[in-house]
Parts: structure tokens; sequence; C-alpha cells
């Protein structure tokens, strides 16, 4: 059964969810390279075009900017001068912003330092996540409550004095998610950063691409280079069949995403880069009987697959499915992975297994069956939504959101367009979750979450969440005249009544955090907890539903976007 997903999402294809290991182009068992781990003397007579052509556009690009952060309780300061007060001054100055040096002073207000990573692949339009931080030598001791205003972000270089910008790259603007377990007196440095919710807006789209090595460098070689890769991959504009690649000069190649790969753009290019050049029929027959056996060896499987990948066909699925029926659980789930961006519903069936019980695959194989067309795919990862692991849920989740957004079970409710709000009917311990990215979302695994009395929970500065007796909660807002609401001790509605009365989503974050933290929440409760790539295959690891740390605010590094990023 095909799902008639693709094009009919009303939302922009953004990120990821997945880009897996952009930053990491082996694979996630053993350290091995497609083009070291079987070399010519495995394939004399062929030529990969990793031989000829390296990647162009696989790095992270970081963006900064200096940025103003409004709306703050007295938490912040009048910067003294330097490069980055002069760069808002500029900016304020450009915006016609009356009074500058006046609104720097108000200790509302405090200049931040904004950075983001543009991944690969990103394209005009797309969402990517961005921090704030305020300056290590600044007085502001907060930026709980703040707003960042409209910020153009650019790559930046210090020349002398002064902070010289590039070209325009995103633009990001929006309520600042500070920790909700950042303290002033006990941690400032958590309290003085955040993200923005929503994070920025990608202005100018990155390329992608493929460079001839400099001896290598002709027309000719470019156009059997893209007409190679145009034989693997193509697409439909129009009706038209269009080929992915495009020589534009003696030296590179532009390369365009094909849609299947969209959240791993790190495997695109690998299989790009294991595609055969000028390879003959009889060639290729001998090369597949090779690739054959190095698929049935646990030391070869990754780059066997990765080649049978890139020569896709009749014949290649044939022998991935004989993969499937390897003893070595890498074998398998190497198959599978394979035949999954093949859109082969064989490879359903072991990814999930993979997901549910191999930690280290898990990350990959939820990103594969989320690359699928398949209707099987989806259900199969509905199955993997009551399962202990909180990673594997949430990555479930994300996975069919990838699939398709618009399925009632994952579309979930716009609210306030603060964030969006998932209560998901499962089974399986409850479990609540909520991101700290540019994706706001409160996801409750299971209906059933209830709040312990007697309880006193703060959510913001104005809302007051209190339940001393009984099996009432009264959440009250508190200003020029207070509002009410009273309702039962169910999660769900003490999360509808704090939006109804105004509650942003970090004021929701901050009270489910506080009802974690005393122990009113009986619920698990969980902060961006996606699986992660990578890690050696531990047979004693077998069945482990253990996860990492509930936490992690850090956006120190730039991290792989996983499992479906859209706006």
């Amino acid at each position: 059964m095909k799902l008639p997903i693709r094009n009919q999402s009303k939302y922009a294809p953004l990120w990821v969810l997945l880009v897996v290991s952009i930053g990491c182009m082996g694979p996630i068992l053993r350290q091995q390279s497609p083009e070291i781990s079987l070399g010519e003397q495995d394939s004399p007579n062929t030529t990969f075009i990793s031989k000829v052509a390296h990647p162009y556009g696989m790095g992270y690009v970081k963006l900064e900017a200096v940025g103003l952060v409004t709306g703050l309780a007295g938490t912040g300061e009048d910067p003294a001068p330097s490069p980055q007060r002069a760069s808002i001054m500029s900016e304020m100055n450009r915006r016609e912003v009356k009074d500058p040096n006046q609104v720097l002073a108000s200790p509302d207000t405090s200049l931040v330092l904004v950075r983001g990573f543009l991944r690969p692949g990103i394209q005009a339009g797309d969402r990517f996540d961005i921090e704030v931080r305020a300056p290590s030598r600044s007085n502001t001791t907060s930026l709980r409550g703040g707003r960042l205003l409209e910020t153009r972000l650019t790559e930046l270089a210090v020349l002398g004095s002064q902070i010289r910008k590039g070209h325009l790259m995103a633009v990001s603007q929006g309520v600042v998610l500070v920790d909700p377990n950042a303290n002033i007196k006990d941690d400032q440095a958590l309290a003085r950063k955040g993200r923005v919710l929503r994070g920025g807006v990608v202005t100018k789209s990155r390329s992608l691409g493929l460079i001839l090595d400099q001896e290598r460098q002709s027309i000719r070689l470019s156009q059997q280079v893209g007409k190679a890769i145009n034989g693997r991959f193509h697409s439909y504009i129009n009706g038209r069949k269009l080929g992915i690649a495009t020589p534009k000069t003696d030296e590179f190649i532009e390369l365009e995403l094909h849609p299947r790969y969209k959240d791993n753009v790190g495997r695109f290019m690998r299989v790009v880069r294991n595609i055969a050049i000028n390879e003959s029929l009889s060639r290729r027959q001998q090369r597949l009987l090779l690739l054959k056996n190095q698929l049935l060896d646990p030391i070869t499987a990754a780059t066997a697959a990765l080649r049978l990948e890139a020569i896709a066909g009749e014949e290649v699925i044939d022998i991935l499915k004989e993969g499937l029926a390897a003893d070595d659980p890498e074998v398998r789930f190497y198959a599978a992975e394979a035949l999954a961006y093949l859109d082969v519903t064989d490879a359903v069936g072991p990814l999930t297994q993979a997901a549910r019980e191999e930690p280290a695959f898990r990350a990959h194989a939820l990103a594969a069956l989320s690359a699928m067309d398949d209707g099987a795919a989806f259900d199969e990862l509905r199955t993997l939504l009551g399962v202990k692991s909180a990673e594997t849920r949430y990555g479930a989740f994300r996975s069919m959101w990838a699939m398709s957004p618009g399925d009632p079970m994952v579309h979930g409710e716009n609210m306030n367009d603060e964030f969006t709000y998932h209560l998901l009917d499962v089974a399986g311990p409850p479990m609540i979750h909520v991101t700290t990215s540019h994706r706001p979302e409160i996801v409750l695994f299971g209906k059933e979450h209830q709040l312990k009395l007697p309880l006193v929970l703060d959510a913001g500065p104005k809302i007051l969440v209190n339940g001393l007796s009984g099996g009432e909660i009264k959440v009250s807002r508190f200003g020029k005249t207070t509002q009410q609401r009273v309702v039962s001790t169910s999660v769900d509605e003490v999360i509808r009544a704090v939006v109804e009365l105004g509650g942003t989503y970090p004021d929701v974050v901050q009270m489910l955090q506080q009802a974690k933290d005393t122990g009113t929440l009986s619920s698990r409760f969980r902060v961006n907890a996606l699986p992660e790539g990578g890690g050696e295959l531990l047979k004693s690891t077998k069945n482990s539903t253990d996860d990492p740390s509930p936490h992690s605010y850090d956006v120190d590094t730039p991290k792989p976007e996983l499992f479906g990023n859209r706006s």
C-alpha cells in the first residue's frame, strides 16, 4: 500500500528530523569508508565518482549576528561601548528606531549574540535552530521572558575593531526559551542563554555539488559524471523526467537533492560518490556478483549495501533481500537500510525490529523508515509509540510526522501559534515530551497524565497553578484584573487552561519541569529525546531501553537534524 504523502503536505520541507550524521560520513557501527574498505583490488575495472571528485557544500555554515532582546523583567542592562554595541546601533539607525540609546539603556532590554548553523542542503524558507546569549562581560542576569527582535544573520568576521558582515543568509525573531531549570543565583550562565522559538528562516539556499579533483578537471569528465548520476537519480517536474546533476564547468557539477534523501543528505552524497562512471553492462554484472559476497560479510556489508543502492534495479533488490536472511544483525540492517531508500516493503520489518531492539541502529533505522512512501512503514512506526524507550517513542513520532504531517495521528493542535500540542492515545508508560528546537511542541504519550496534590507551580511570571486539596486545581493569571480557571488534576486540562489564560510555550514548559522536579508529575518527562547515531554494537545492549540524559539544552556544537525538520 502506498501513501500519497509527499506532495500533499501544506508544510514546507525543512530539515531533517532525518538528516542523519551529516558531520560523520562513515557507517554507524564500524569505522570504515566506502572509498577505503573496498579499494581498487575489489573492483579494478570500475571508476567510482569518489575517485575523481569530492563533495561540495557538506559542512555546517556558522551564522552570527548581534541582536536585541526586549520584554525582560528588569534583568537586562545598558551595554558598554563595544563593536557589538556599535553594530546594534547601526542596525537600529537603519531601521529608524527613535532614541536608540534610550532603548539600549532600558533594564528590560539586553544586547545578545545570535548564532545558528546552516546544515547541508538547507533551502530558502527552511527553519533551523537559533541560540542567543548575553556577551561574557554583560551585566544581564537573565533572558527569561524575553523576545528577540528581527535579526539578520550572516557570516561574520572581525577586522580591526569592526565587525564585517557577509551576505544575508537568514532572519530570526521570536520568544526566547531559557532552560526552565536555570536559576539566576545558582547558575547564571544558563539563565543568560536560550533558544529562539521557531528558530531562524533561511533566505538563501545552500547548494550541493561535486568538485573534480584538480588533476582530472575537464569538460568531458564533468559531463560523464553528470550522466552517470542522472542515470541513477532523476525527478519529475511538470511531467518531465529531469536528472539531478548539472555539469556547470570543467570542475563543478551542481546537484539537486533527491526527495528520497531530503532528511539524510549525508547518505545521499555517499551514494552519489559510489556511482560508477562509464561502466559497461558486463563489468556491472561481474561487480554485482562481487557485491553479493561482500554484502554477506559484516566487515564489508556497509559499503556493499551503499554501492548496491547506487546501482538500484530489480537485480540489486534481489541481492539485498538475500542480505535480510543473513545471520549477522549488521548485514541484515545494512541490507534493510538500502532497501528502504529503494522503497522496498521488505525493509520495514527488519528496520522496525532494529529500532526497537538495537540502540546503535535506532536513529538510522527510523530515518530509513521515514524516507519510505510505503504505508506499511507508517503502520510499523505506530507500533513503536508504546515502547519503553523514550528516544524510540519520540523518534518514531517524528518519523511518522516526516512521512505524513497531515495524518490525524500526528497532526496535532495549534495552541495560539505558540506551539503544537499532541495528545496521543497509545499504550506504554505515560510520557510527556517537550522540545527546545525551532519546532516547539509538546507530545503526551497516553491520555492518562495526572498531577498530584498539593501543588503550587509557576507558569511564567504571571500565571500560578495552585492545587491544595480535593480534586481541583486553580489556574490564575495576575495583572490589572485576576483571571482564573478551575480544572481537574488532568495535565491536559491544566495545559489548556494555562494557554487559555495567555500562557506561552516557555510558561507551559516551566510548569511541567517544576511539576516533575517537585514530584507532583508522575509521568515520565523528557526534553529533546531523539536517538543519536553512531557507537559500537554491543551484544550486551541487546533489547536495552536505556536512554541518555533527559536534558540536552546545550547548543554549543551543531548536531544532526533528525526526522523531518520542517516549519
